[in-house]
């Protein structure tokens, strides 16, 4: 009489090992098919166009493009005004507008818009050297506006009725 042990984990597992060993090797080998589309042809050391580039090179092709890069420009004079002219000065006045290669800088007082006349000459060699020399090419400042006196579309010229002060 022989007693037949119950089967052991490890045993179920090196069955089931087997059979499907077996099952693997009675399967035909899959052949390497070429996926259909163009030859892939490599660029060697350095990166090609079909590589994944740095977004900046990616933007600036396409400012080229497009032909955006007055547009640029003109955006950094605006966008970088506190890097161009340096943070003391950029604390005191804004940039306004830019027409016909005009800036129009608005001071905070009178005092700092004639300081600003002044440096006006070094303001402009510095945006010559980071933007470029045909984005701007006159800066104009100017002092804070009082408040108009003139209301509605009907006035007088001059001071009108008020001009019986005192």
């Amino acid at each position: 009489m022989s007693e037949e042990r119950p089967a052991r984990p490890s045993d179920i597992a090196r069955a089931a090992l087997e059979a499907a060993r077996a099952a693997s090797a009675s399967r035909p080998r899959p052949t390497r098919r070429r996926i259909a589309g163009p030859k892939r042809t490599w660029s060697g050391p350095r990166p090609g166009d079909d590589d994944p580039q740095p977004l900046a090179r990616l933007v600036d092709n396409l400012v080229r493009t497009q032909d955006w890069t007055e547009h640029t420009k003109v955006g950094t004079v605006f966008g970088r005004w506190s890097a161009l002219v340096g943070p003391d000065i950029a604390a005191h006045c804004a940039p306004q507008t830019l027409t016909e290669g005009e800036l129009l800088v608005v001071a905070e007082s009178t005092a700092w818009a004639t300081q600003l006349r002044l440096l006006a000459p070094t303001i402009l060699a510095k945006l010559h050297a980071s933007v470029g020399g045909d984005v701007v090419t006159r800066l104009r400042v100017v002092g804070p506006t009082a408040p108009s006196w003139k209301k509605g579309p009907r006035s007088v010229r001059g001071r009108g009725p008020r001009d019986t002060y005192g």
